[in-house]
């Protein structure tokens, strides 16, 4: 089972790609920190200092300024598209694979997922396009 979430951001695919894979950017609109650039076979540690929480994910594809594609620790694959479109707007495409059927908290699982991506991408477009940072501020 999976789950989507999108986003229209106004900027380039090529700038939101970056934001990504750029251990120097990606502390304004995600996690506070990542252990170096993302390449295609590398495992990346990212942190969230705030939460004295950190995770690795696996690195299995990348094209670039089009696609990101990661597994995370708990095996479920993550692939994020950037569709670039007429003009200076791309749609970012968040789909989290490997959610399974049989668990009895699956509906909680995928709301709390979605929640999750739909935040990262709002904070992701405050950056992009007003260069605020809103990446702590949600609170459970």
């Amino acid at each position: 089972m999976n789950n989507l979430s999108k986003m229209r951001i106004h900027k380039s695919a090529d700038k939101i790609f970056e934001a990504f894979v750029d251990p120097e950017l990606i502390g304004n609109f995600w996690f506070s920190s990542s252990s170096e650039r993302w390449e295609e076979g590398k495992t990346i540690t990212l942190r969230y200092e705030e939460y004295e929480a950190q995770g690795d994910i696996d690195i299995i594809e990348l094209q670039e300024h089009k696609k990101i594609v990661f597994k995370s620790e708990d095996n479920h694959k993550v692939t994020i598209n950037f569709v670039q479109e007429d003009g200076n707007s791309t749609i970012v495409e968040v789909n989290e694979e490997g959610f399974e059927g049989s668990n009895e908290n699956l509906m909680n699982e995928l709301l709390d997922n979605k929640e999750g991506w739909v935040y990262m991408l709002a904070c992701l477009k405050g950056y992009m396009e007003y260069g605020i940072n809103l990446r702590a501020a949600l609170v459970k």
